[in-house]
């Protein structure tokens, strides 16, 4: 490559990235997914389009695929926070197996004795679309705030059912018999249970050092979080184990550790993810040709429908059935379960491996995943709000950056005050922080000063809290529980000091 190709190359993809971040304000005003922005993108400038790209690598695409996906798990590990997430383990451990399955039986008959698919084909399509997309779920829902055991579980299935998918389509691709079902539940097991100890050992680590080595520059501590996180993805696929489990696991370990410099390193690994999602769905709308998908919509739409409206809510309401969940919850998550950038990925297994109408699986797919896309992310809110979930006035969670002060032996917390936080109207000394902590400046309007104990706190203030080693933590919970419940925090039901 020339220096000059390397420059057009260059203005190529800064243009690309200029219309994607733009794409993203039309995605937020107007409901829509950005993967489906994303995806007109490299289709516009693919052979059928303004750009006449051609692009038929495969074997790249999943590889840079899979790339992506990484950083983008891990990005949602980093932001999953465990409180939320730990009384929806079990419900989402359930849908990750038990619902797959049975997702995966439903979607394949309906794509066999409907379409007329043969077996293998139809497993392969019924595995692939499967694995729902936390990015296009949270995405359309982020002006409706839902209660955090609805969260916790499409969070923890999104992170958690990559993995067997990933399991199932890669034995479905095969060349050769496939595997009984035993043997293939306790493949999956097996690399699941492996996959897990090595997220979890690496992001334990992990998150060990980086509290206890102060690193000599503040931007370091993102770039290393990302490294750790992508270590034990490469640690878990080399020990034969679920690496996509790894990687999810170790970030959430990493995002729950109170790590230094938090905020930098969220938004470092957002920025990330946003890139990969962006490289990624342009890279798979080149791949796709648009005049070759004609003879498939019909299909695709008759597999969504299975899915969609039968193999998806008998997996919810048979996998929560042991939970008690109102109707309404589930019947909001059966909707909620909405495809995005890893069923077009895993269709590319298919195209790599040389299955017999592999094209045709991948066209299916990619179809199916944009229209129902386009269908159900525009309408989640509506059903959430017609369905009494979620509250419009409920409170934002703070965002706190913890600074290490090392010869002080004490901790430097700045806290935002976000819009709809019950903060909004607390005087300073109705905090009630524990001793050793205290608000040392507030900025506001872009002028800070010194807050008397009677300085009322409002929204889009910025405090800065001096906190000494022993009471850090209680300091964070305190100024969390009085973000949520306001200055009665701990009084009346809402966790947090009282003291």
């Amino acid at each position: 490559m020339t220096v000059h190709q390397l420059n057009e190359l260059l203005l190529v993809c800064s243009l690309v990235l200029l219309i994607a971040v733009a794409a993203v304000r039309i995605s937020s005003r107007s409901g829509l997914p950005s993967l489906l922005l994303y995806l007109g993108i490299g289709i516009a400038i693919g052979q059928d389009g303004f750009g006449n790209v051609v692009f038929d690598n495969a074997e790249l695409t999943q590889v840079i695929g899979y790339a992506a996906l990484v950083v983008i798990l891990a990005e949602g590990g980093l932001g999953t926070k465990w409180k939320e997430i730990k009384p929806a383990l079990p419900a989402a451990v359930l849908l990750s197996l038990l619902g797959v399955a049975v997702s995966v039986g439903i979607t394949a008959a309906g794509a066999h004795y409907l379409v007329g698919l043969d077996w293998r084909q139809s497993l392969i399509i019924g595995a692939v679309v499967s694995s729902t997309d936390a990015a296009a779920v949270f995405s359309v829902l982020r002006k409706v705030p839902l209660p955090a055991r609805i969260t916790g579980v499409l969070e923890a299935e999104s992170g958690f059912n990559d993995a067997p998918v990933v399991i199932l389509v890669v034995a479905f691709s095969t060349t050769g018999p496939v595997d009984q079902w035993y043997v293939l539940v306790g493949e999956i097991a097996l690399e699941l249970a492996i996959g897990a100890a090595i997220g979890l050992a690496v992001g334990w680590l992990g998150a060990y050092g980086m509290r206890h080595i102060a690193l000599p520059a503040s931007g370091l501590y993102p770039i290393a979080v990302m490294a750790i996180a992508v270590t034990a993805y490469a640690a878990g696929a080399l020990a034969h184990g679920s690496g996509f489990l790894a990687v999810y696991l170790a970030a959430m370990v990493l995002g729950n550790s109170k790590l230094p410099h938090w905020p930098a390193t969220r938004g470092f690994a957002d920025g990330l993810g946003w890139i990969a999602q962006i490289g990624m769905f342009v890279l798979l709308g080149l791949l796709v040709t648009p005049h070759n998908l004609l003879d498939d919509i019909w299909p695709a739409i008759l597999i969504g429908l299975v899915l969609t409206l039968l193999a998806r809510p008998v997996s919810v309401f048979v996998a929560l059935l042991p939970f008690r969940m109102p109707w309404q919850e589930k019947a909001l998550m059966s909707w909620a379960g909405l495809r995005g950038a890893v069923p077009i990925i895993l269709a590319t297994i298919p195209m790599v491996t040389g299955v017999d109408g592999s094209q045709r699986i991948f066209n299916i797919v990619f179809i199916l995943v944009v229209v129902y896309t386009l269908i159900q992310g525009p309408t989640l809110p509506w059903l959430a709000r017609a369905l009494g979930i979620g509250r419009a006035d409920q409170a934002a969670d703070l965002g706190v950056e913890s600074a290490p002060l090392e010869r002080l032996r004490g901790h430097l917390l700045s806290v935002s005050i976000p819009e709809h936080s019950k903060m909004h109207g607390v005087e300073v000394a109705e905090l009630r922080l524990p001793a050793g902590a205290a608000v040392t400046l507030v900025v506001r309007d872009e002028k800070s000063f010194v807050p008397s104990p009677t300085t009322v706190l409002r929204q889009g203030d910025e405090l800065l809290v001096v906190a000494t080693d022993p009471v850090r933590d209680a300091a964070e919970r305190r100024l969390r529980a009085v973000g949520q419940g306001g200055k009665l925090a701990g009084w009346l039901g809402t966790g947090g000091t009282s003291s």
